[in-house]
């Protein structure tokens, strides 16, 4: 025991010496790169402004023991189900690419030429003027869209304004660039609508941009031509760009429609993120843009599409062939496929809404018109030994192998993200068993059951 002891006191000061330098000479006096996690923007950013992060770490939650299937209600991604196959089209274009054995080379940092056009073609067809192949820039999906356009925009003292709730990357991505964020509220009660207010009594001259996400991550929201001409308005009033997040576009049900912010670019320049991943449904393809709608060639004349060039190319680069498949899966992909997607998620979205309303610990604000995901509002004042979001999630994991994502993440404590891309009988199961969790858990002295 003592030889162990002293064993391991001896690879502690081992260890020591590694970091701060023995002072022989022979290494360095402090490793520079040594620093505590705390003081690491990566190691914030990556931790708690990840939802996949956040996920795995909830998923750890899970009991192994239970032969339930887990059910993964807390992310978009509903590819592993066969009902949200892509289209065969889309497949047949891949294939067809990579057999032509001209698409295994690198790839121009903006995009090849071809996919450029086309999508500059396929955007233009909702857009009240052309966009050419010079406003169209492709990235590794929407994520590196989002690197790309905060990190050009980042400079030393500027900030930039964000949806609460909202889509973390965002955050993310800003903390690593030393970007200030500042925040703007979302209103549940007006279907999630931008606090106009709120919005521009944040900025000041050192504002750069603001960030709108339609049809809306996390909300399920979509907003009107109404709405967005009044964000536009307030965007020029505040001399700030903005940068839409519509990776979601056109996925939109009911009533509701969607109405691309580069409609309004005439009024404020606009940079769009856009990807296959989700009205395609194939995330794992990683194609996105940003498209620059801007008829009034203000992103021009201010060099932001020059800086987004310069990063490109010292930048990662979508698969080539993905990219030489684009053309043919734009223009060949029929409206069937996005009719009969759109068709799975409006029954789905109906489950959702229909049985929270079953669900007394839950309440969710507004019916969801788009996207793939609905917020609700945690009534913790009925459950009894939960004490917040993540606490939430992470026991519903463990007793009921159900994924949720805690709203925590996406701005709003005691609130959760549900997901509705998924198969039907999936989503009842899931939906089932929240309530069988909020009743087990529902405090002792309520009358009426949850």
């Amino acid at each position: 025991m003592a030889t162990t002891h002293h064993q391991n006191g001896a690879a502690a000061r081992a260890a020591e010496d590694g970091i701060k330098g023995n002072g022989n000479g022979n290494a360095a006096a402090e490793w520079r790169f040594a620093r505590p996690a705390k003081e690491r923007a990566l190691a914030a950013a990556g931790d708690k402004m990840s939802i996949r992060a956040v996920r795995f770490k909830i998923s750890a939650s899970v009991d192994a023991r239970d032969p339930r299937p887990v059910l993964p209600l807390a992310h978009g991604d509903p590819s592993v189900f066969p009902a949200f196959r892509t289209a065969a089209e889309a497949e047949e274009a891949v294939a067809a690419a990579l057999r032509t054995g001209k698409l295994n080379c690198y790839p121009p940092g903006v995009g090849l030429p071809d996919a450029r056009r086309a999508l500059a073609k396929h955007l233009s067809r909702d857009l009240p003027y052309d966009l050419s192949s010079d406003d169209i820039f492709l990235t590794a999906g929407g994520t590196q869209a989002i690197e790309v356009v905060i990190s050009v925009l980042a400079q030393p003292g500027t900030n930039i304004l964000l949806p609460r709730p909202g889509y973390p990357n965002y955050e993310a991505r800003a903390a690593l660039n030393n970007l200030e964020v500042r925040r703007f509220d979302l209103i549940p009660e007006r279907g999630w609508e931008i606090d106009i207010d709120s919005l521009e009594s944040i900025a000041d001259k050192n504002t750069t941009a603001m960030i709108i996400i339609n049809p809306n991550n996390p909300c399920g929201s979509v907003y009107t031509r109404e709405h967005l001409t009044k964000v536009a308005e307030a965007a020029r009033k505040l001399g700030i760009l903005v940068i839409a997040d519509e990776v979601y576009g056109n996925l939109v049900f009911g009533d509701s429609q969607f109405i691309p912010m580069g409609v309004f670019g005439h009024i404020a320049p606009v940079l769009s993120i856009g990807s296959l991943s989700k009205r395609w449904i194939v995330p794992g393809w990683r194609l996105g843009w940003v498209a620059a709608c801007d008829p009034k060639k203000i992103l021009q004349q201010t060099k932001i599409l020059t800086s987004i060039t310069n990063f490109l190319n010292v930048s990662t680069d979508p698969a080539t062939f993905i990219q030489g498949a684009l053309p043919k899966i734009l223009e060949n992909t029929k409206e069937d496929f996005f009719k009969r997607i759109i068709g799975l998620l409006e029954e789905t979205s109906e489950i959702c809404y229909r049985e929270i309303k079953d669900i007394k610990c839950i309440t969710c604000p507004h019916k969801p018109e788009g996207s793939m995901f609905v917020m609700v509002k945690l009534n913790l004042y009925l459950l009894e030994g939960i004490h917040d979001d993540i606490d939430f999630c992470c026991k519903l994991a463990k007793e009921e192998s159900v994924i949720l994502c805690p709203g925590s993440v996406l701005g709003m404590e005691n609130w959760v993200r549900i997901t509705f891309a998924i198969d039907s009988s999936s989503l009842l199961d899931g939906l089932e068993r929240i309530k069988s969790f909020c009743q087990r858990h529902k405090k002792k002295n309520m009358l009426n059951g949850i």
